[in-house]
């Protein structure tokens, strides 16, 4: 998993490690790519303990984090934290990093579990480097050449093979030896002059103008170029086979990308040789092909690099789902604080967005001013469906920065706004869905204070949903959400099933799980409100089936909430359970059941065979039992497991 500064978000970091497992096993880790496009993400432990559970099923494997020091994120480390705790043993982590990750590794080191190869185990010896210029290089340098190059390059290998590429067919060329000094950036630049002199000028102009990617395959650079005469695809193998500093990314050499210090050197390059307005309009051409190719991040990207407004707006706005809600909230807030007023005023859209993302960042305080200013901008405009939309939008977000201010004690909005956002900021990743979702959670009873507010939710989410487009699933399920908890915590029952079952057919259209379990959680918690446990025992049990695999932590709630309507509906059997079970002891019981050993629960579980027995014990004596057997007919007895015939 080759790294970049776009993997600074979680959401993209989870996803792009799931996908690298995917070039293992095609079907692992679906649920939680389906769990990480909802609005709100699980607890990161569940969603780890979840993929964990599917490797723990795979064949040996090793996992590189490569440059993982251009990662500054501190949820991604408890994550790598996390991994490294839990790894089952025949998976193997590496990582590769210039600076040294922000994870436990004092605590590896002292339990053993840690290898280490740093700069005096990487730097190559006189012997080494004698093996690499004249076995690999084929320079047949002297000894004295040889170890003048190790010094100097103090057996860097990048530099030693920058060096390499420098003298090949220049041999006996003392000059250039003493010419190496100084620090390994100058050594660089002066070494990549020195390559890029050899090259012919059209591999020159090659390597310049594609430095603007991150990863480079044959298409893309064909497009950045533009009918250059020899394809991409053929210059990316040439310059493997010459040791030019591009790294494969994949075993078909499909993508790849330069040595990070050699492309820095390359960017540096091109300034000096393309205009402004000459380097935009390579961005311009890698932003078509990466939207044309279905990476719209990238293309917006690219789009803001090139200066094109137009198109980065049409990309952030995301054809119905922004990108800031796809992994791109901070690019997306940074671009957006450095556009100017003038622009945002022309582009009402813009300042929609602006509000929508300051949101998503856990800034809540600054939204309103945002959206006032987009109304400002749309005042007088004519209501086509694209204004209406916006209109719309504005509502969605307006209601969610009310539905905060229910959340927390302070007097006044703007004190409550603050603690909000105080709330949110404690955490250091940019995307903050997650943090607003666990705020705006619904509660059975609104108190007095509540009152107004909640008028306000209701008002602004029903203005939503008149104003969005039909087509506009992600923010009408998002509205209607809203409308939901807001009816619900005001005990307006039949409000809140009618918005609760549109968001159960948005999420149906969309193909989109999560809104829909935590829906029918709802509408269970509902049905039990109004002494209906059969509809509120099927509203758990649909949220439970369709949940399947996935990581929410909300289903904790469904489980002890089915619990509690079999206990209504099957009164003789209440004096069976001491105490209910819980959901882990649920677990073990389900897999008791299949036949499992201790071990092989352990091992699904991730749990030491001590534990796994200590929750057979409780299990044996909330069941009054003695033995497995007499457990699972105990179990089906009070309908504990799961029906097998049921579809999932």
């Amino acid at each position: 998993m080759s790294l970049e500064e776009g993997d600074n978000e979680l959401t993209r970091f989870l996803a792009c490690f799931i996908t690298s497992l995917q070039t293992l096993e095609e079907k692992i880790g679906e649920g939680v790519l389906a769990v990480l496009q909802s609005p709100g993400l699980p607890p990161t432990e569940s969603i780890l303990a979840a993929l964990l559970k599917d490797a723990a099923a795979m064949a040996p494997f090793i996992l590189v984090l490569d440059d993982y020091h251009v990662v500054k994120s501190k949820p991604i480390d408890e994550a790598v934290s996390f991994l490294l705790d839990h790894l089952p043993a025949h998976i193997h982590l590496v990582m590769i990093t210039r600076e040294d990750p922000l994870i436990p590794l004092a605590r590896l080191r002292v339990r053993d579990q840690l290898t280490e190869l740093r700069a005096t185990d990487l730097g190559f010896t006189s012997s080494e480097v004698e093996g690499f210029l004249n076995g690999v290089m084929g320079l047949n340098l002297p000894p004295d050449k040889i170890d003048a190059l190790a010094s100097r390059t103090e057996g860097w290998i990048a530099g030693l093979q920058l060096a390499a590429v420098s003298i090949q067919g220049d041999y006996g060329t003392g000059r250039f030896i003493q010419s190496i000094a100084g620090s390994h950036h100058f050594v660089l630049d002066y070494l990549v002059e020195e390559v890029l002199q050899r090259q012919p000028e059209a591999i020159q102009t090659f390597l310049v103008r594609t430095s603007i990617l991150d990863r480079l395959c044959g298409s893309l650079c064909d497009a950045v170029l533009s009918d250059p005469a020899v394809s991409g695809k053929q210059r990316l193998l040439d310059l493997e086979r010459q040791n030019l500093f591009v790294i494969p990314l994949d075993h078909e050499r499909r993508w790849y990308r330069y040595h990070h210090l050699f492309a820095e050197s390359l960017q540096r390059r091109l300034q000096d040789s393309l205009d402004g307005s000459g380097i935009a309009e390579l961005h311009s051409r890698a932003s078509t092909w990466y939207e044309n190719e279905g990476f719209e991040i990238e293309a917006f990207r690219h789009a803001v690099e090139s200066a094109d407004v137009e198109r980065a707006t049409r990309l952030l706005e995301g054809n119905g789902m922004p990108l800031h809600l796809r992994g791109a909230a901070g690019f997306s807030l940074k671009w957006l604080e450095s556009m100017p007023a003038t622009e945002l005023d022309a582009r009402p859209a813009l300042w929609v967005m602006y509000g929508s993302v300051l949101l998503i960042t856990g800034k809540p305080t600054h939204v309103e001013h945002k959206l006032r200013a987009a109304e400002a901008a749309l005042e007088g405009a004519r209501q086509d469906v694209r204004v209406r939309d916006l209109i719309g939008l504005i509502a969605a977000t307006r209601a969610a920065v009310i539905s905060l201010m229910m959340a927390v004690k302070p007097n006044g909005a703007n004190l409550k706004l603050q603690a909000a956002e105080a709330s949110m900021q404690m955490t250091e990743h940019d995307d903050k869905t997650d943090d607003l979702i666990g705020l705006i959670a619904p509660v059975k009873d609104a108190s007095v204070e509540e009152t107004h507010e909640i008028d306000q939710v209701i008002s602004q989410s029903i203005r939503a949903l008149e104003h969005l487009r039909q087509d506009n699933l992600s923010v009408r399920t998002s509205a209607a959400w809203m409308l939901g908890v807001a009816c619900q915590r005001r005990r307006d029952y039949a409000g809140a099933r009618k918005a609760y079952n549109e968001v159960v057919s948005y999420s149906h259209m969309m193909g989109h799980k999560p809104m829909a379990v935590l829906s029918l959680i709802g509408l269970g918690q509902i049905e039990e409100a109004d002494n209906r446990p059969g509809l509120a025992g099927e509203c758990y049990e649909e949220a439970l089936r369709l949940a399947g695999d996935l990581p929410l932590p909300s289903l904790h709630e469904a489980q002890a909430g089915l619990e509690r309507v079999r206990m209504d509906l099957q009164p003789g059997l209440k004096g069976n359970l001491i105490e209910p079970l819980s959901q882990r002891e649920l677990e073990v019981l389900a897999l008791i059941a299949k036949g499992l050993s201790n071990r092989d629960i352990g091992a699904q579980l991730f749990l030491a065979v001590d534990t796994v027995k200590g929750h057979n014990r409780r299990i044996f004596e909330k069941l009054q039992v003695q033995r497995r057997t007499e457990a699972i007919a105990c179990a089906h007895a009070l309908n504990l497991l799961p029906n097998p015939h049921k579809p999932h």
